[in-house]
């Protein structure tokens, strides 16, 4: 027999096409539609609904660019419905088609459908434009649509540059035209059928052509369309489905790859939309899930990101308490246990464990549940810190899909323990199905068995399934598909659960599983360690700035007794949390997300520094006598750790006389800077060596061409390198400053449209060489970096990460190593041979690359740069235009000790505050490889202290904390500040408690104080 199967698949696909699927509504009847165009931004529904609405009408032009149109749907049902044949297996719906277009849903129109009385419905999305009516023939439909007008930035994510992304620039054109507003009688069966089909025929595609169970499943679907009538799909739809039915009901195999299937909504938290939409994006998705779950019962659905459910708790109350219900009963499960879905790269390690302090705490006391697994399917790679802060935050598992996004090395495994730099490991999960927005379609399915890495040892993975982003979540034909596929011959068996129902049983099953030591780097997207410099700094500040409110509010509240801001405090965490979001502070969103995120930082900005200055004035008491407040966990210029007093300024800088440089020098350090602005010397006096290799000049910006082949504000693709310019001209060298405790010089420059200006500076007994630059940036898909060539045989560089660090190959020995290119860094990276280094610090910069070189004189030069900006034309055409100020640092003869110190000294400035009284730590630490990260107040608001700390250096330490005011009890806790078995050699000694740290633990010591003590 010669194969027809293609022959009876284009007839199926047509069979399909024009007439099953234009058979699911019997009949459809216009309804009447009103409408109003909402002024300026989203308003409520119960201002909306008592507007004046105009005639609307299908056909018509509706919504600027986001722009909010409310529609008034009216009409009856018509009575003769009653009377049609087989109508017992009909039910009605209303079905709203805004002008979808067939692509991307969650990138264009979407809206909320409202009851009279202000109840949501539910959605109505490109997949899911139905809204279920209760009434019957002769009923009356009522019901609001608040229609959003977002257009579609992404345009099909061909990455052209789109004024669509600000609403200043996004224009008054209408983008969509409503197509229908009908009543229609869904015929079920139909319905079903095609259900049937599209399981059975997505099964067929994926199976081999010679295997027989394909030629099974295909020999039933040409006797489907045989024994059906295409004139008469509702009368004969129970025919073919009968026909089917063998086929459907033939077992999975003992050995099929188990799939967990767990509904779900991917909602960034912005991104091509500003955070006011994904408010809506999340009444709009949880209000679907909601509905199925009333039809399914069985049907789970989570959904991570405590921001997320707090914006429906405040906007959406009655639907947030419909939510809560579902919590209760278990079909709605909250995950990850964040405050967001945030990057993990940049933040701090103090705000990465807010992360799971807030959201946490949100889901304890405002849903009752306490997530125990780490969700994170879309973040943009991820932290070696990050095992260790999950197991302290109390969670056991990890999710993530991302790394499947790799564009070199494939994950070798599926399902492994992740060990991060203090050697925690977590139990983590990284879904073969390669999507967490699966429709749980044949190919999805099998995916997910055909890449499974753990065959053989395990048997099972998690599928998330549903339309993220706005497009409403799972559906009701995707429930259809799993039900299909709980056990079919030839598909992996799926069962719907939840992310505890998979892991539970994957542990169980997979005892010894393989490990994975170190940071996951996606290799990929590496461009978001520096695009939208201003909202990295942002960040970057109100790190340190709320270190410094809960420091000095916590020591205030102790010693004088003031009172500490908690909601304050807490409502800045929860802003600066929203804005680690993984596609806002990594700089891949549009230009309204970012600007609305600078200003936020520059009210977190003036908020903190209100508390920080309110709380240092107290502190210093009455006085005309400089106290100098030192926030940094090392003592500064006589100025103890954690506390204030007098500052002791050194006197030993200078400049050296010289005919062609400017020479800066102190005790420890002699800075040779030529008349281009570029340091060609830099002598460390202590050691007597020179750091720069013979010929190399440091300090010099370097700018390439930076255009990724996709992605433009999301990566840095490695061709950059193949072109690049060295802005050695200096229009202007000059002396700026010229004292005993400080020398330096200003170097400008211009290139382009842009200009730069540098401010070398050498400071008394330092070793640190500081480097302030600011840009005046109008270039255009270009890379800035500034290059520090060192005469130093590193074969890898340190860079700080959250509560440490990680080491990263200098070379390229593998395609892994070749694959980090371009690598993140928090405050400091450091580079060294065996007895000597060098640091690099900055105050607001992420991005970096080192590399090493051999020299003709047999030396290795290590050269380290700093990605200080980028100018991608996607999703922003503006990005980071304008005027930018950033610090570095390079510190001589530097050990890792010195890079910590260096890293906090950059970005704590000391304050200096009039008044009389030093003012003592609230406690102190013995050891100076334990830095303490943070001193607060509780969470519980009882007035206990407490304090996080770290081992910093990558070895052991034991360290004494000695508290200055009364205890009568101290404990360790978890992140989340509950009592917790302490470390191995714990002791407590007249409440001053002794701690052995293995290398990089974090511990978290809670305070209880004696009432009215200080």
């Amino acid at each position: 027999m010669h194969d027809d199967s293609a022959l009876v698949e284009a007839r199926l696909q047509r069979f399909v096409r024009e007439r099953i699927q234009t058979a699911r509504y019997r009949r459809t009847a216009p309804l009447t539609v009103e409408a109003w165009a909402v002024p300026d931004e989203p308003v409520p529904f119960d201002d909306a609904v008592g507007q004046a609405y105009g005639p609307a009408a299908v056909g018509e032009p509706w919504g600027k660019p986001w722009e909010t149109v409310w529609f008034h749907v009216t009409g009856q049902i018509p009575v003769e419905w009653a009377a049609s044949d087989g109508a017992e297996q009909c039910s009605f719906e209303v079905v709203i088609d805004l002008g979808f277009s067939e692509a991307n849903p969650g990138f264009q129109a979407e809206a909320t459908a409202y009851t009279p009385d202000g109840a949501i419905i539910k959605a109505i999305e490109p997949r899911t434009q139905h809204v279920p009516v209760e009434a019957g023939p002769g009923g009356r439909i009522d019901i609001y649509v608040e229609a959003a007008a977002n257009p579609d930035v992404a345009q099909g994510f061909s990455f052209r540059p789109t004024p669509m992304g600000d609403k200043a620039t996004a224009g008054a054109e209408p983008l969509y035209r409503l197509q229908q507003v009908d009543v229609a009688l869904l015929d079920r069966t139909v319905w079903e059928l095609e259900q049937d089909v599209q399981a059975l025929a997505g099964l067929m595609r994926e199976l081999p052509r010679d295997l027989p169970r394909r030629a099974q499943i295909l020999r039933a679907l040409e006797r489907m369309l045989d024994v059906m009538d295409p004139d008469d799909i509702a009368g004969t739809a129970g025919d073919g489905r009968d026909i089917l039915r063998a086929v459907l009901d033939q077992p999975s195999y003992p050995s099929a790859h188990q799939v967990m299937a767990v509904g779900h909504a991917h909602i960034d938290s912005a991104w091509l939309w500003p955070v006011r939409e994904t408010v809506r994006k999340c009444a709009r998705t949880f209000s679907n899930v909601i509905a199925l779950m009333e039809e399914n019962p069985d049907f789970v659905f989570a959904a991570s990101s405590a921001q997320q459910y707090a914006w429906i708790r405040d906007r959406y109350p009655k639907l947030f308490e419909r939510i809560r219900a579902k919590v209760a009963a278990g079909q709605f499960v909250p995950v990850g246990g964040m405050w967001v879905e945030s990057d993990t790269n940049l933040p701090g390690g103090e705000a990465m464990a807010r992360q799971f302090v807030a959201g946490k705490r949100f889901f304890m006391e405002e849903l009752g549940v306490e997530p125990l697994e780490v969700w994170l399917p879309d973040s943009f790679g991820y932290s070696a810190a990050l095992p260790q802060i999950v197991r302290a935050a109390g969670s056991r598992w990890f999710l993530t899909q991302k790394i499947s996004w790799n564009e070199t090395n494939v994950m070798p495994h599926h399902t492994f323990l992740w060990e991060g730099i203090d050697g925690t490991r977590v139990f983590t999960h990284f879904p073969p199905v390669d999507t967490y927005n699966s429709d749980l379609g044949a190919a999805d399915l099998a995916r997910a068995q055909r890449q499974f890495a753990e065959k053989g040892a395990a048997t099972m993975s998690l599928v998330p399934f549903g339309y993220g982003d706005g497009g409403g979540g799972p559906t009701r034909e995707m429930l259809a598909a799993a039900r299909r596929t709980a056990s079919l011959e030839g598909s992996p068996a799926v069962r719907l659960g939840s992310p505890t129902d998979f892991f539970e049983a994957a542990e169980a099953e997979y005892p010894r599983p393989p490990v994975w030591s170190g940071e996951l780097y996606l290799e990929f997207h590496r461009g978001t360690y520096t695009s939208q410099a201003r909202t990295k700094r942002g960040n970057r500040r109100a790190e340190h700035l709320l270190r410094e409110a809960e420091l000095w509010a916590a020591t205030a509240a102790v010693r004088k007794g003031t009172e500490y801001p908690y909601d304050d405090l807490e409502r800045t965490w929860q802003t600066v949390l929203l804005q680690q979001f993984h596609d806002i502070l990594p700089g891949s969103s549009i230009a309204w997300v970012h600007r609305e995120a600078e200003r936020n930082y520059a009210r977190v900005a003036t908020d903190l520094e209100e508390i920080v200055d309110a709380s240092t004035r107290v502190l210093a008491g009455a006085g005309e006598r400089t106290v100098t407040f030192n926030a940094s966990p090392f003592a500064l210029s006589g100025v103890p750790a954690l506390g204030a007093g007098p500052a002791e300024p050194a006197t030993s800088a200078r400049f050296e006389p010289s005919q062609s440089e400017f020479v800066l020098v102190n005790d420890q350090v002699r800075v040779e800077v030529d008349g281009r602005g570029l340091i060609t010397s830099v002598r460390d006096l202590t050691a007597g060596r020179e750091l720069l290799p013979p010929g190399a000049v440091a300090n010099l910006p370097q700018l390439h061409r930076d255009t990724p082949n996709q992605w433009d504000a999301w990566d840095v693709d490695e061709h950059y390198r193949h072109t690049v310019r060295d802005l050695a001209d200096a229009s202007a060298v000059e002396i700026c400053a010229d004292s005993d405790e400080r020398v330096a010089v200003r170097v400008t420059r211009k290139f382009g449209a842009s200009a730069l200006t540098q401010v070398i500076s050498l400071a008394a007994a330092s070793s640190s060489i500081d480097i302030e630059t600011t840009i005046d940036w109008r270039e255009r898909q270009k890379l800035l970096k500034l290059a520090f060539p060192l005469d130093i045989h590193a074969d890898r560089s340190a860079a700080e990460i959250q509560f440490g660090h990680v080491f990263r190959p200098t070379h390229m020995n593998t395609s892994w190593d070749a694959a980090k290119f371009e690598i993140c860094a928090h405050r400091w990276i450091h580079v060294g041979e065996a007895g000597y280094g060098t640091a690099i610090a900055n105050d607001s910069t992420y991005g970096h690359d080192v590399t090493r070189s051999s020299r003709d004189d047999g030396g290795t030069t290590t050269t380290v740069r700093l990605s200080l900006l980028r100018a991608p034309l996607f999703p922003d055409p503006d990005a980071d235009q304008g005027e930018h100020t950033m610090r570095c640092s390079l510190v001589v003869g530097a050990s890792i000790a010195d890079a910590v110190r260096e890293g906090y000294r950059l970005n704590l400035p000391m304050r200096e505050v009039s008044g009389s009284d030093p003012v003592a730590p609230l406690l102190t630490v013995d050891d100076p490889a334990v830095v303490v990260e943070a001193v607060k107040l509780a969470e519980d608001r009882s007035g206990d202290v407490v304090v996080r700390l770290y081992e910093s250096l990558g070895g052991r330490a034991t360290a004494r904390v000695t508290p200055s005011f009364e205890v009568t009890d101290v404990y360790c806790t978890d992140l989340l500040e509950r009592p917790v078995d302490p470390p191995a050699g714990f002791e407590v000694d007249d409440g001053a408690p002794t701690v052995e740290l293995r290398p990089f633990q974090i511990v978290t010591l809670r305070f209880t104080r004696l009432a009215g003590s200080a």
